[in-house]
């Protein structure tokens, strides 16, 4: 019996050993599956920093006012900074010294770009001083003989050009012109003339029936005078060609004065708020008025070319804004009530 005991006990052992082994021990745990880094772009390429934008300060030298054209250009160039927001100053001078010390005050002010009008010889020194600082120089209307200027000029020749073609389609190619001539003005009425004398030559215009008259200024009272003389030795006239607004104005007055109705176009020059009204005045309608635009406000070019040349444009070296005749079909597009300078 107490073998049997005994075989019972050691069976019992065996299955509670059994059991115990058969029991599974804990699965090792799994070490996370490693994620996947997420996909890191590749660092865009560094890009040089945009250049800071340069700032804007516009130095103007111009000559003092002698004529109402002066002021037009003044006038002008002042509403275009004003109008943008730019800073700006402008200085006048009398000569070419007094400018050169005006083109140092505006480098001193800080000006970073210079827009010049010198009507004097002896320029050149102080402007291409300005130019070798790295300031971009614009010159208006004349030429300076140096290197890395810019101008901005109208066309003298084809001003002289276009009038004498208006003239000889209001009057025809046996009319009798006067011309009236400013020969103290230079180049500026010799072009002028050049141009009108080559569009005669072109329809075999009879230049024999040409009066020249010569004015020692472009002044209205000069145009007066210059006029009432032609009047009262030619007894037939059928269209002058004056090369500025206010000659001409100067050329009305004489004719309304001598009560004459032969003259049936007449030309003048440069952008004369005045003399526009008269073209568009229906008073003088019988006298064909025009005028061969030379704008004042072609001083505002010459500021955009600065500004455009500052901020690493290309303009042309010499911008010729192009001609255009003002007669009374187009006048109004040109009035500006707000010009009460010139």
């Amino acid at each position: 019996m107490k073998k049997l005991t005994a075989m019972l006990l050691a069976l019992a052992m065996v299955l509670s050993l059994a059991a115990c082994g058969g029991s599974s021990a804990p699965a090792p745990t799994e070490a996370p599956a490693a994620q996947a880094p997420a996909a890191t772009e590749a660092p865009a390429a560094t890009e040089a920093p945009a250049p800071a934008a340069k700032e804007v300060k516009v130095g103007i030298a111009a000559p003092d006012v002698t004529h109402g054209w002066v002021a037009g250009v003044a006038y002008y160039a002042e509403k275009y900074c004003k109008d943008n927001g730019i800073e700006y100053m402008i200085t006048t001078s009398k000569d070419a010294a007094s400018m050169t010390t005006a083109l140092d005050d505006l480098v001193a002010w800080g000006a970073t770009v210079i827009v010049s009008w010198p009507q004097w010889t002896g320029m050149e020194t102080a402007l291409q001083g300005i130019i070798d600082m790295g300031i971009p120089v614009v010159n208006f209307d004349v030429d300076v003989d140096c290197q890395g200027i810019y101008k901005v000029t109208g066309d003298n020749y084809d001003m002289g050009y276009q009038s004498a073609k208006y003239i000889i389609e209001k009057v025809g190619e046996a009319a009798n012109i006067v011309v009236m001539d400013v020969p103290s003005s230079g180049s500026v009425c010799e072009l002028r003339k050049q141009g009108f004398y080559d569009y005669l030559k072109e329809v075999n215009y009879d230049q024999s029936n040409i009066f020249e008259v010569q004015l020692e200024s472009f002044a209205r009272d000069k145009g007066l005078a210059g006029m009432a003389d032609v009047l009262e030795a030619h007894p037939q006239i059928d269209a002058v060609f004056s090369m500025d607004d206010e000659t001409s104005m100067g050329c009305i007055q004489a004719i309304t004065e001598a009560g004459r109705t032969d003259i049936k176009a007449m030309t003048g020059g440069g952008g004369c708020q005045e003399y526009f009204r008269m073209i568009a005045d229906e008073t003088y309608a019988d006298l064909g008025l025009a005028s061969a635009l030379y704008s004042p406000a072609m001083s505002q070019d010459t500021i955009r070319t600065a500004i455009e040349l500052l901020q690493g444009g290309h303009p042309d070296p010499v911008v010729v804004i192009p001609t255009t005749i003002v007669s009374a079909a187009n006048v109004a597009d040109y009035l500006d009530p707000e010009n009460t300078v010139y």
